[in-house]
């Protein structure tokens, strides 16, 4: 069950559909900036690399180490992925004074195996790459200071009361692929974080809507749960939503006005139990609701009524494996006058075998305008895109600007 989802660095496509995508070893290129040289020599672990155009940074990944090297003070950039290290100790963070990333991803990392407090003091922390290791428990304390901590693909089960207080400036946070399960939301630990932009539960146990999450809020990812329901009025606190993933979950009935959002951009419901549509907000531009179990759109619900000042957004569906028999009804085009693909795809109206309505794909004809910006967007009219296929889009970045 693949799930898609970005960070700057590296693809979440990749990382949470299928194997791990290792990111290759670094080679320095003379070459790719301009080179900003210190004055001096720059001070370097002996089992690192320093390049001279990047002398802030120390590359000490894909080199098979097992312990952490001391590292100088001048430091701001630490890259650790992809070695075997087990543990964090404050030994080679001693002289550290203004480092603000550390990548320690693809390690073998313990709680148990980080000294107390060996983040906590590092004052400009920002950024924090924990994922891929072997956690079992939320590495706190942490500094005020950060911003971005990823945590992905431990086995950590539990956030305890005071894990993710004392963190005003956190604008990210990753828990994708961990073991959490509704025990976590009892202390509510995401309401008091007031500047977090995007928050990724996907792949744990969840079987609840997260209570009390911030207002702040614009990127939620939830796939991969057990969710079956959604509280009437749960999004009226998180009116800047831009991206809700709640994918392969248990959803049956929706309030008809749940994502009644003034910023919605993409909402993807695939691989539910849903049997009917609901009321689309004028932003949303993506919907995914494949694999699910409607029979039929009523497009009066999704569009009550026609409002030629304020058109809704929306340009593409995709609404595969469901048990249509029939194409949307025409009436949407009105609600709907922007869209410009309905992916029908295959529809699961019988056990025995899957079957296809007559128009796979629906596309509009476009004007020679909006074909120029189509054409810029790296959209074709005679072929499927990676879109139809993938529910692939560019709205969900990890670090949201």
């Amino acid at each position: 069950q693949g799930i898609l989802s970005k960070y700057e660095d590296y693809d979440f496509e990749d990382e949470y559909g299928g194997e791990p995508d290792h990111q290759g070893p670094y080679y320095f290129n003379p070459d790719a900036q301009v080179e900003a040289r210190f004055p001096f020599p720059v001070e370097c672990a002996k089992e690192c690399f320093c390049p001279p155009a990047f002398p802030l940074s120390m590359y000490c990944d894909h080199r098979k180490l097992k312990t952490i090297p001391n590292i100088p003070s001048h430091v701001q950039q630490l890259y650790l992925q992809n070695n075997n290290i087990e543990a964090v100790p404050a030994g080679p963070f001693t002289n550290v004074t203004f480092i603000r990333e550390i990548n320690l991803s693809y390690n073998n990392i313990k709680f148990h195996m980080i000294d107390h407090g060996v983040f906590a003091k590092l004052s400009h922390l920002v950024q924090l790459h924990l994922q891929h290791n072997e956690l079992e428990e939320f590495p706190f304390p942490l500094p005020s200071s950060l911003e971005r901590l990823l945590l992905g693909f431990n086995n950590i089960s539990r956030l305890p009361a005071n894990a993710l207080e004392g963190l005003p400036n956190m604008t990210t946070l990753d828990l994708c692929n961990n073991l959490l399960d509704d025990s976590v939301s009892k202390d509510k630990p995401f309401s008091n974080m007031k500047n977090l932009m995007q928050l990724n539960l996907c792949n744990n146990k969840l079987q609840t809507m997260p209570p009390d999450l911030p207002p702040s809020l614009r990127h939620l990812s939830l796939e991969n749960n057990s969710i079956s329901h959604i509280p009437e009025n749960y999004f009226h606190r998180l009116p800047h939503i831009i991206a809700l993933r709640m994918s392969h979950n248990n959803l049956q009935d929706i309030p008809n006005d749940t994502f009644n959002l003034p910023n919605l951009l993409e909402l993807n419901l695939g691989h539910n139990k849903l049997k009917q549509v609901f009321y689309i907000p004028r932003s949303l531009q993506h919907l995914y609701i494949e694999d699910n179990e409607i029979e039929n759109i009523n497009v009066t619900v999704m569009c009550p009524t026609l409002d030629p000042l304020n058109i809704k957004q929306l340009t593409y569906i995709r609404v595969d494996q469901n048990k249509l028999t029939s194409p949307i009804s025409t009436y949407a085009f009105f609600c709907f006058p922007l869209i410009r693909t309905i992916y029908y795809g295959e529809q699961n109206v019988t056990v025995s075998r899957p079957s296809q309505l007559r128009t796979p794909v629906f596309r509009r004809f476009l004007t020679p305008e909006e074909f120029q910006e189509a054409e810029d967007n790296h959209e074709t009219l005679n072929q499927e895109t990676e879109e139809d296929h993938e529910a692939e889009d560019s709205y969900f970045h990890p670090y949201y600007q």
